[in-house]
């Protein structure tokens, strides 16, 4: 068996990092069997040099090594393209074909993407692994192949089991043995070296001087996040070798090829998305609530009116209006619009006129006006959302908008309230 060196020599890997040194430690034990094997990583640290790692070193080498990029396959042709079809099997099938898994028999298949197979394409795959046996599309014939599998993913595969988009009997059937390869930024040692050697194969192919790094365009090198990984660092590598005039860089030249690192930041997205979401919920009960205390002091304001000057018919309806928009006009709680303390005021013009009461009593009257008040903020908010869907003619980007709110947060209002968009146009 080859040393650790040679092996990374051999597929062009550079590092030294532990957990690279470990993963690839595993790989080279596995290829020896013919057990199953998931290589887990984000995309981008190289996840591709496991599957070949292993075919190489294993008992399988001579035989045929696949391929196959599970996201880029449409839904509607991936089972032909895993397991082969009949001359007529749909349309545009003209003539029988093989599947990759009885090319690659007694061979290797490396699944990329394997978190993106459709579901119904995960219980073909689940039999290949549990008896070997597969049927073409169109067939109802058994085949046996003897493929090796090495699948791959950057799925965090527990929450797509938990949201049912990947069967969890195919993820342990799958990773008998589980490699994770770690992300460039946990390498910090082996970010400089992967420049050096992609700023070295650039200056070879564009036929140029190579770049060199200062000391602080290196600790800038090391304290970017990488989020694309090993990928994004050569793109990098290479803009600035064609890009610089420049063949010394340092970190404002560097910086500048570099996105926003504020954006690059270690975060909690599901705490932002939640912070955000809370946010966006205090801002419309704020909203409610002005709204409520500028229909109590305008209710307050008319009692006023109508206990010092009487009420005309003009008023009257004004006053109508204003306790249907406070109460609503289906009355849904069975509250009475009019409170017996509103009974006694002067709505026409055989009452009494009411300036002889007390101004005290005047004022224990408004008082009754807010504590009788029944509607809840929720019940309010509902007919703000109302309001607003009918203003905008259903479009919830301007209905948001008028709220204040972002529109997911009124998406999912809408569905928490159970109300209906048409309904509301």
């Amino acid at each position: 068996m080859d040393s650790l060196q040679s092996i990374k020599q051999r597929f062009g890997i550079i590092g030294k990092n532990i957990g690279l040194n470990r993963s690839l430690e595993k790989a080279i034990r596995v290829s020896g069997t013919d057990i199953s094997v998931l290589v887990i990583g984000e995309s981008g640290v190289g996840k591709e040099n496991i599957p070949k790692i292993i075919h190489q070193y294993s008992h399988r080498k001579h035989s045929k090594y696949i391929a196959v990029n599970c996201g880029a396959i449409p839904e509607g042709t991936i089972d032909s393209e895993l397991f082969g079809h009949e001359k007529g099997a749909f349309t545009g099938a003209t003539q029988t074909r093989s599947g990759y898994f009885e090319v690659a028999d007694g061979g290797t298949i490396f699944l990329d993407e394997v978190g993106e197979l459709p579901l119904p394409t995960q219980v073909r795959l689940l039999r290949v692994l549990e008896t070997g046996e597969f049927i073409k599309v169109g067939s109802s014939k058994v085949q046996k192949t003897n493929a090796r599998i090495v699948a791959a993913t950057n799925v965090n595969m527990m929450e797509a089991i938990e949201k049912g988009k990947f069967r969890e009997d195919l993820y342990y059937r799958l990773s008998t043995v589980e490699i994770t390869l770690p992300p460039l930024r946990e390498r910090k040692e082996d970010i400089v070296l992967l420049f050096r050697k992609f700023a070295s194969d650039f200056a070879l192919k564009y036929q140029m001087p190579s770049l060199q790094l200062d000391e602080h365009a290196q600790a800038l090198l090391k304290d970017y996040r990488w989020n694309g990984n090993i990928r994004q660092l050569r793109n990098v590598a290479e803009q600035l070798s064609v890009l610089e005039k420049e063949r010394n860089i340092n970190a404002a030249m560097l910086r500048s090829y570099l996105p926003d690192r504020s954006s690059q930041l270690p975060a909690l997205v599901g705490q932002k998305e939640r912070e955000s979401d809370f946010s966006s919920e205090r801002e419309i009960l704020y909203k409610v609530l002005f709204d409520m205390k500028s229909d109590l002091n305008d209710l307050k304001k008319l009692t006023l009116d109508l206990m010092n000057n009487g009420v005309s018919k003009g008023t009257q309806e004004k006053n109508q209006g204003l306790i249907e928009k406070i109460y609503g006009k289906d009355n849904p709680e069975n509250i009475d619009p009019e409170p017996t303390s509103l009974k006694a005021l002067p709505f026409s013009s055989e009452t009494p006129e009411i300036s002889k009461i007390e101004t005290a009593d005047k004022y224990a009257y408004a008082e009754t006006i807010e504590e009788e008040e029944p509607l809840s903020l929720q019940e309010k908010e509902i007919e703000m959302i109302k309001q607003a869907l009918i203003r905008s003619h259903g479009k919830r980007k301007l209905a948001s908008k008028e709220l204040g709110i972002s529109e997911r947060t009124l998406y999912r209002k809408i569905k928490q309230y159970d109300l209906n968009e048409m309904d509301a146009e």
